[in-house]
């Protein structure tokens, strides 16, 4: 078993204010030995949500940079594994959205840089959401190997795209973590039934880390994060208040689960996708 941590924000534009937000939740969260956490997953976003200027101003390369060096502090200093739903990194075509994984050591041991770009018009106010004028998408399907259990990465819109979740499967993941930032009128439509059909078709734990609430550039995100078992129920969640829930994982549930219905040994389909394995 393992204990996880879903922090829940209303992120904006300015680094600090987000990590001093992220911080505090960690402090009430390991103050208590009931909540005591072993693993924390951050939303979409996390650190910076703006506009496009504000990615590109505050993007970091991978593993370099103050922000980055913050975030591995704080794995360090509440002893959890960090999971930062998404950062901007700086790459030689641009800059990528990645979900970064930090060990309690503060040791970047995974990245995973979204596949799926959110280019949809949304009958709200923000109305057109182009992500790919912002990022480059990535490349690669990556399943985080922990000492707690093997972790499938994604980000927000790929929760719409069953082949990916498939083959985290395929590759081992036990967990799969959707950190996100679900529109208010998307995510009252379909987040929790999208959620709990990739928990059910996997037969993984699904955590769902949302952001909530409005924003400074005046975008309203759905919140609702929760954790997901892999019969598809929902066995703790939020509502719309930033904030934090930490909830028991048992990793036998999906062993059991797997030998009772063993849907992978029955699938008459070879999912695969054009992605390369990467297993940090």
């Amino acid at each position: 078993m393992s204990k996880v941590g879903l922090i829940q924000m209303t992120s904006g534009p300015t680094p600090d204010v987000n990590l001093a937000f992220i911080e505090q939740q960690l402090q009430l969260m390991q103050a208590d030995c009931q909540q005591r956490a072993d693993w924390v997953v951050l939303p979409e976003n996390a650190i910076v949500f703006g506009q496009k200027a504000d990615y590109h101003q505050q993007a970091e390369p991978l593993n370099q940079g103050p922000l980055q060096a913050r975030l591995a502090q704080l794995a360090q200093d509440y002893q959890v594994w960090l999971v930062v739903g998404s950062f901007p990194i700086r790459c030689s075509q641009g800059v990528k959205t990645t979900c970064l994984v930090f060990s309690p050591q503060g040791l970047l041991c995974a990245d995973y840089d979204k596949l799926h770009m959110f280019d949809v018009d949304v009958a709200d106010g923000h109305q057109r959401y182009r992500e790919s004028e912002t990022f480059v998408a990535g490349d690669r399907v990556v399943v985080a190997q922990t000492p707690l259990a093997c972790i499938g990465l994604s980000i927000c819109y790929d929760l719409r795209f069953p082949a990916l979740f498939q083959q985290l499967r395929n590759q081992g993941a036990e967990v799969i973590v959707v950190p996100a930032a679900f529109t208010y009128v998307t995510g009252q439509a379909h987040w929790e039934s999208l959620l709990r059909a990739r928990a059910i078709e996997t037969q993984c734990w699904i955590v769902a880390v949302g952001q909530v609430g409005t924003h400074p550039c005046g975008r309203q995100t759905w919140g609702h994060s929760m954790v997901i078992d892999p019969w598809g129920q929902v066995v703790g969640s939020l509502s719309e208040t930033a904030g934090f829930i930490t909830v028991t994982i048992d990793h036998q549930i999906n062993q059991t689960i797997r030998a009772s219905m063993p849907v992978m040994q029955h699938a008459r389909f070879d999912i695969t996708l054009n992605h390369s394995k990467d297993s940090n």
